[in-house]
């Protein structure tokens, strides 16, 4: 069938890499400046976006990065943090995101002397607030930074590990990657795996297959954030598929930050045909101006994805979720009964409408 939109929209979905300070609002952001007295390059929507919104002219990852000063700056108070979390989760029910994982890194919040853990109450109130008004279920990664000192990240690890059971369920390391390898912050992952938490970790975007075997042998990941650069290394590529190790791939901002020089050349393609257990995701809706539905249409028009692909990349993200395995199954089963349904009622619209012609 010829997949439209509207109905990749309909689709119940995971998005299982997002980044809270790279998804917020335009006008969110403006609201809050205005709150807060925070001076932004520009006071109305149109241009601010230009400024924040990255485009295919973005020359890297560190240059993607610098987006993230101005969302940061209206970001450093409780009630921002709950909002921001809250229309997050919003913005997601809309598409019919079932289960959604945000990440953020609470070290970057704490400008205006907010204590780690009021950060972290205050992103998980506005995620619990939204899943009870909307169909969806919510969990937190909590992120060390590349670029900062190793001892940060073991502070971060500690608060996913108090965090634990009480809606945080993973532990990351984001920011720039080249040059900022991921075994000099071992130590966190140590203390993370010890205490049983789930680990991602962005590699392979901005670096090559040294930095995803990194994360796999000296931080003992179970999912790859983007992983983009895998492809380079068929012998890491083979171990990846055969220990079934999820890949978050943003295509996106995967051709923003360089990683890939067209959405044509991605290696999505190539992985979901060889049976890497491939996932789409939004990495950030404002950064990268997209949706998870706009990723989905851009792998069915450029990589020509056809609907058995998409059916499974969405049960590779339900698979993948860092929830219990029981949770896993009660959420997949749902989702998978609302695509049959689904399917019934797109080929009953097309029996109709050629029976009208």
């Amino acid at each position: 069938m010829k997949l439209k939109k509207e109905f990749i929209e309909k689709l119940p979905k995971t998005d299982l890499h997002v980044h809270l300070d790279g998804s917020i609002r335009i006008s969110t952001i403006l609201e809050l400046a205005k709150k807060q007295n925070v001076k932004l390059p520009a006071d109305t929507e149109e241009e601010l976006k230009k400024i924040v919104c990255c485009d295919i002219e973005c020359q890297s990852l560190d240059e993607y990065l610098k987006a993230f000063d101005i969302t940061l700056s209206v970001m450093q108070t409780e009630d921002a943090l709950v909002r921001t979390a809250y229309e997050l989760a919003e913005d997601a029910a809309k598409e019919n995101i079932r289960y959604l994982e945000v990440r953020y890194s609470p070290i970057l919040h704490t400008e205006k002397g907010l204590k780690l853990t009021v950060i972290s109450d205050a992103v998980l109130k506005g995620l619990r607030e939204a899943e009870k008004k909307f169909n969806i279920r919510t969990g937190v990664i909590i992120c060390g930074i590349r670029n900062m000192d190793p001892d940060t990240s073991v502070t971060l690890a500690k608060l996913a590990v108090a965090y634990k059971n009480r809606g945080v369920i993973g532990f990351d390391l984001a920011g720039a990657e080249y040059n900022h390898p991921a075994k000099k912050h071992m130590e966190a992952f140590y203390l993370a795996l010890n205490n049983n938490i789930n680990i991602t970790v962005h590699a392979g975007e901005a670096y090559g297959p040294k930095s995803i075997h990194e994360a796999l042998h000296y931080c003992s990941t179970h999912r790859i954030g983007h992983g983009t650069r895998l492809i380079e290394d068929g012998d890491l590529l083979n171990y990846v598929n055969d220990h079934r190790i999820p890949l978050e791939i943003c295509l996106k901002s995967n051709l923003q930050t360089k990683s890939v020089s067209s959405i044509k050349k991605h290696p999505l393609r190539f992985y979901l045909d060889y049976g890497l257990r491939v996932t789409l995701n939004t990495d950030n809706r404002l950064v990268s101006n997209t949706t998870l539905t706009d990723e989905y249409m851009l792998a069915i028009n450029e990589l020509g994805l056809d609907y058995a692909d998409v059916k499974s990349i969405i049960i590779n993200g339900f698979k993948s979720a860092f929830i219990p395995y029981r949770e896993r199954v009660v959420l997949l089963n749902k989702a998978l009964a609302e695509m049959e349904k689904l399917e019934e009622e797109e080929l009953k619209s097309k029996i109709k409408l050629a029976d009208n012609i």
